[in-house]
């Protein structure tokens, strides 16, 4: 026999999980093939030996991989169904392969028993399920179709291939309508979802069941609740023209994402009237949502292991948000500053700052600075047009016009300013126009670099890293220093220091009383933003080393009722900016969903189904689509789902028939009477 020597290089995989602890995965490799002689060396692999038989564990070794991207890691099932269809020749469906053998344990139950597929329907179901995203397992009743997929569930779920099970039925008996039926939610839908509890008390352990079934890990829900995940329909959602209500955008729209960039909306699901709970972070930032919205957030155990961050419910949280005398729950910041496109404007950024922070713009004469910076106002004048900075005493300077301004009786810069609304205002009513809010990262961080050269500084504490505060009498201006900040990526903490009672001000010796509140931000920026540019600041802060800017979730708290709608994005961890720079969102993302029953879901429903869910994710849909309880003008969602999707890449579809029942042998017999009789043939 000619023998061939294969070398590979499996760059895109670890071997530690592709191989097995100890190589154990390996060795069953080679006890498969004892013709090829198998060399590992880190990422390298060397195969010698038959041609034919090499180029079969070439093929097996590209299936593991396969696996191990789409699963995270591997199980001994998975290697063993991989060499079991290794054996089979091209061409043989899986439905005749199964008559070969390969029937693999899914799961072993609490009672020491174990699940297998027990025909060659539910075997080509367990090899669908590995290999696609989504299944649609059809055919008669009592071919074990349900109880196949949630072992396939509960298994994915043991092995941390996904996060948690969803398990669905449409509560077709009761329209979808839940409210008049007496009891609270658990007891209105367990008449309709009773065989998948019965499933899953076979096939995990009651204590761990329960607390699965406490915690959220297994949601059991109708289908008409599956959408919940919801913001009320005035809550702001971040786009690149600025804030709009999450209720007034529509699929295409273009919402701002975790890392700073327009991210599609690819649905959107109206919610009804629904409980909201408002969430507060240690930043003040606020918004409000539903029970079952989603929200990535990382814990301290996170953080000190490396570990990615985990998506929960809100109701997960709820009462939930301190351990000992620390906040729980971080949540994530924008990973980069906020892509606005860049628009023109009349004043360099960094001048229109230090002008909102020592600028005198009443109009009333002509404008003025005070500093005691000399190099503020050196940079004031190399950045303003038509215009001289003009020493009078003290801190005091006078923006003059220059000789080659334009001829008029208005000063050049209360022209421009006066197209901005600021002349006129004054130290407690300044504010940032939308123009730089809304512009691009250079305009908006050179705003900000004025704004705390003038009335912002390090503050430096032994023992603790540098942040930086700000300070101003105007209650706009600050929420607009603290939206510039938390675009950047940043936090800005905000606390209010009242003028009454408190000891008057000095100038020039003499007591001045305090007029307006002061609002004092802290803040903290992200790595590699420069907060400042004037020099002794700068120094300062990069002398003080730099801290991160962290977020974490306050509080918790019932804010009544609210009409709501959920939005579904395109971006690949399914973020979203909301309220005060809040990043959520609201898909299903690592979960295994099963919706059985699924003859009596309509088109829409099960289009509304099928688009929830999120990265990650697996479902299998199951259903006998001669028992539909629909009126006789609707379509099945099933039926209809089946031939629409048939040929997209992703999904299988296994059929059933009479040879995969599984029930007492009569309903055998009881189909086969029924199908000569006409009754109930598949649509």
């Amino acid at each position: 026999m000619p023998v061939a020597e294969t070398r590979l290089s499996i760059d895109n995989a670890e071997p530690l999980l592709l191989f097995g602890f100890n190589d154990i995965y390996l060795r069953r490799i080679e006890a498969a093939f004892p013709e090829v002689a198998i060399t590992a060396r880190g990422n390298a692999v060397t195969l010698r030996g038959e041609a034919a038989a090499t180029a079969r564990v070439e093929q097996v070794l590209g299936e593991l991989v396969r696996l191990l991207h789409r699963n995270g890691n591997l199980t001994e099932n998975d290697v063993e169904t991989v060499l079991a269809l290794s054996s089979v020749p091209s061409g043989t469906s899986a439905r005749e392969a199964y008559t070969g053998g390969s029937r693999d344990v899914i799961l072993f139950t609490p009672g020491g028993g174990a699940v297998k597929a027990k025909t060659p329907g539910q075997q080509e179901l367990v090899e669908a399920a590995r290999t696609k995203d989504i299944v649609f397992a059809m055919g008669p009743a009592g071919t074990g179709k349900t109880w196949t997929s949630v072992a396939l569930a509960v298994a994915a779920l043991k092995s941390r291939q996904v996060k948690k099970i969803v398990l669905s039925r449409p509560a077709v008996e009761a329209g979808e309508r839940l409210g008049f039926l007496p009891g609270d939610l658990r007891e209105k839908i367990d008449p309709y979802l009773r065989p998948l509890y019965d499933a899953l008390e076979e096939m995990l352990p009651r204590e761990r069941l329960a607390t699965a079934m406490q915690d959220g890990t297994i949601e059991v829900a109708p289908l008409a609740f599956m959408r919940g995940r919801a913001q009320p329909v005035d809550s702001q959602v971040l786009t690149l023209d600025g804030w709009r209500a999450i209720g007034s955008l529509r699929a295409g729209d273009a919402v701002i994402g975790s890392d700073g960039r327009p991210t599609r909306v690819e649905a959107v699901f109206p919610q009804g009237e629904r409980e909201v709970y408002a969430v507060e972070a240690t930043d003040g930032a606020r918004t409000l949502c539903c029970a079952e919205h989603l929200w990535t957030v990382y814990t301290a155990s996170d953080r000190r292991r490396s570990r990615p961050p985990r998506t929960l419910e809100l109701r997960e949280m709820l009462g939930n948000e301190r351990v000992f005398h620390q906040y729980r729950y971080e949540l994530p910041l924008l990973s980069a500053p906020v892509e606005f496109a860049f628009r023109p404007v009349v004043v360099d950024p960094y001048a229109l700052g230090l002008l909102l922070g020592d600028g005198c713009l009443t109009g009333t004469t002509t404008p003025t600075f005070a500093t005691a910076d000399p190099e503020l106002a050196e940079a004031l004048e190399t950045s303003l047009e038509h215009v001289t900075v003009r020493h009078k005493t003290g801190p005091d300077y006078i923006l003059s016009r220059t000789a080659t301004a334009p001829s008029g009786r208005t000063h050049p810069l209360t022209r421009v300013l006066g197209t901005l609304g600021l002349m006129g205002t004054r130290s407690s009513t300044k504010f940032v126009p939308p123009q730089y809010l809304f512009n691009s990262a250079d305009v908006r961080l050179g705003v900000l670099q004025g704004l705390l050269d003038t009335d912002g500084g390090p503050v430096v504490q032994a023992g603790r890293t540098p942040r930086i505060q700000y300070t101003t009498t105007s209650h706009r201006l600050a929420a607009d220093v603290t939206f510039l900040v938390r675009t950047l990526g940043g936090t800005a903490r905000r606390r209010t220091r009242v003028a009454e009672g408190r000891a008057a001000g000095l100038a020039n010796g003499r007591p001045v009383p305090h007029r307006h509140d002061a609002f004092i931000l802290d803040i903290r920026l992200p790595e590699g933003i420069v907060p400042f540019r004037l020099a002794r600041k700068a120094e300062r802060f990069a002398n003080g080393g730099h801290g991160r800017a962290m977020r974490h979730i306050r509080s918790i708290t019932p804010a009544g009722t609210a009409e709501t709608v959920c939005i579904r994005v395109a971006a690949k961890d399914s973020l979203y900016v909301t309220d005060d720079l809040l990043l959520t969102h609201n898909t299903l993302s690592g979960a295994f969903v099963i919706l059985d029953e699924a003859q009596n879901a309509t088109v829409p429903q099960m289009k509304m189904f099928l688009t929830r869910l999120g990265q990650a994710s697996r479902a299998i849909v199951t259903g006998d689509a001669t028992q539909t309880d629909l009126g006789p003008r609707e379509t099945s969602g099933l039926v209809h789902a089946r031939d629409t999707l048939r040929h997209v890449e992703g999904i299988g579809i296994v059929e059933f028939t009479k040879r995969d029942v599984v029930r007492h042998k009569l309903v055998k017999d009881i189909i086969e009477a029924y199908e000569r009789a006409g009754v109930g043939v598949s649509v």
